[in-house]
């Protein structure tokens, strides 16, 4: 029985599993999950779980936290770079393909169902529309889906580092400052696991609120400044985090619509990634929606655009086994 090894590799976790094409790509016979940057490269990471797995696979395909060009990648936020060709080598396999981890988040998208996803906007969607799909996770990962006459079909994007456009006076004076120290200022700086707590920073900076010494000496000791902000926005109700999860999202919901507004995601808009699950309460109280819907003439459109969060968080490593398991039916 022909075997792929199938990834979601980024830069702070890497989960890998294998598939075959009776089982499909729900159901592995191995799974496991690792810390990326414990591990010097890809292919040393899955000789590791081949190893632990005990089972001969001939193919691969990697959904990778970066752009694929000519086979090759270097994943956003890590030092590893990949290439396709000797990766296939390294580990000894028929063949190996690289996507996007977006796009293969993307490839998964038709697969969900009701209870995979949770409804921010109920609009009106449109039969076959084309789909768009934004993932704030340790970076910030854009794709969209195209209906091809016969089935859904997956598109990389790397808008996340277009440039950040700022909605308000807030987030005008939160570009210039961003501006003064990195020069280009892309909405993953701002709209991502590395860019929320450059948010808070800068609520602080600004006088928006006092941080208190609680919170001061626990974001000086993790490792995860990011969940740290969540937790005490969601739990403890801290003025600061409020501030930096509220701004967040507002900022999220407005690239979404710029997103959504490039591609006509009349079929829905998918947002995905680690972070929305855990702040679905923030995003269903206003600013996101408000921010996605905030398009000028084309406001009315907007609001009837579906709006769904992904809650599957394996749906990249799913749908990178959609794209390896292609070959198989070929």
């Amino acid at each position: 029985m022909r075997k792929l090894l199938a990834g979601d590799v980024g830069a702070t976790k890497t989960i890998l599993g294998i598939y075959t094409a009776e089982k499909g790509p729900r159901e592995p016979l191995a799974e496991a999950t690792f810390a990326s940057s414990q591990h010097p490269s890809l292919a040393a990471l899955a000789g590791a779980f081949l190893s632990q797995a005990k089972l001969d696979v001939e193919d691969a395909c990697f959904g990778v936290a970066g752009p694929v060009i000519k086979g090759q990648a270097t994943i956003s936020n890590l030092s590893w770079r990949i290439d396709q060709a000797k990766l296939k080598k390294e580990l000894r396999l028929k063949s190996v393909t690289l996507i996007n981890d977006v796009e293969a988040t993307a490839q998964g998208v038709p697969l969900l169902d009701t209870t995979e996803r949770h409804c921010l906007n109920k609009g009106e969607e449109i039969e076959r529309g084309t789909r768009a799909v934004i993932a704030p996770g340790t970076g910030l990962g854009e794709a969209f889906l195209v209906w091809d006459g016969a089935r859904y079909r997956a598109h990389a994007s790397e808008g996340g580092h277009a440039d950040f456009a700022p909605a308000n006076p807030l987030e005008n004076d939160l570009l210039n400052h961003l501006r003064d120290r990195w020069g280009h200022v892309s909405y993953e700086r701002v709209c991502s696991g590395i860019g929320l707590p450059t948010l808070y920073a800068y609520l602080k900076e600004s006088g928006f609120a006092e941080e208190p010494a609680w919170l001061a000496q626990k974001l000086a000791e993790t490792d995860d400044q990011t969940a740290l902000i969540v937790e005490a926005a969601i739990k403890q109700k801290t003025q600061l985090c409020v501030g930096a999860l509220n701004l967040f999202c507002s900022i999220l919901g407005a690239e979404a619509g710029n997103l959504a507004l490039k591609v006509m995601a009349t079929g829905g808009v998918y947002v995905g990634g680690g972070i929305p699950p855990r702040i679905i309460t923030v995003l269903e109280r206003g600013p996101f929606m408000e921010a996605f819907s905030r398009k000028g003439r084309l406001s009315d459109m907007m609001s009837r655009m579906p709006v769904y969060v992904i809650l599957d968080r394996r749906i990249a490593l799913i749908g990178a086994a959609c794209k390896g398991l292609e070959q198989f039916s070929g």
